[in-house]
């Protein structure tokens, strides 16, 4: 264990978020994404939740300041309700970092960048339309 890094952040999370450059993205997905058909590196984070990790991810990265979106989620489809996750995720990114840019990405689109991303962080999150993509920025 380690002083002041969350529980939540294993040592292949560090590991992953270390090896990050400026610029590379990492996905903090629900329990429902396809995480290990679409990730490069795939960190299992099962019975986390998506608000807890996405504090435990921020606190140890900045997101991108050139960057015209930082932060970007999968919008709802076919009159899906806006998850009232994301009301909690805009919370805490503002309060974590004053660079907050939101972004939305089409579902399949959002896979695809998914694929190319750096890292998918594979919670047990169980609320659907609960996916990230951070964009990390210089330290």
């Amino acid at each position: 264990m380690l002083k002041g890094v969350s529980k939540v952040v294993s040592p292949d999370l560090i590991k992953i978020l270390c090896e990050m450059g400026h610029g590379d993205e990492i996905v903090i997905a629900d329990g429902n994404f396809p995480s290990a058909s679409n990730g490069k590196r795939v960190v299992r984070a099962d019975g986390i939740g998506g608000v807890e990790m996405l504090k435990a991810v921020l606190a140890l990265i900045p997101l991108d300041t050139y960057a015209d979106e930082n932060f970007m989620l999968m919008p709802t489809t076919q009159g899906d309700p806006t998850p009232k996750i994301w009301e909690d995720y805009f919370k805490i990114a503002g309060e974590m970092d004053d660079n907050l840019r939101v972004g939305y990405v089409e579902r399949f689109a959002f896979y695809e960048r998914a694929r190319n991303a750096y890292a998918i962080i594979a919670t047990g999150e169980e609320q659907i339309y609960a996916n990230i993509i951070l964009k990390k920025g210089v330290i």
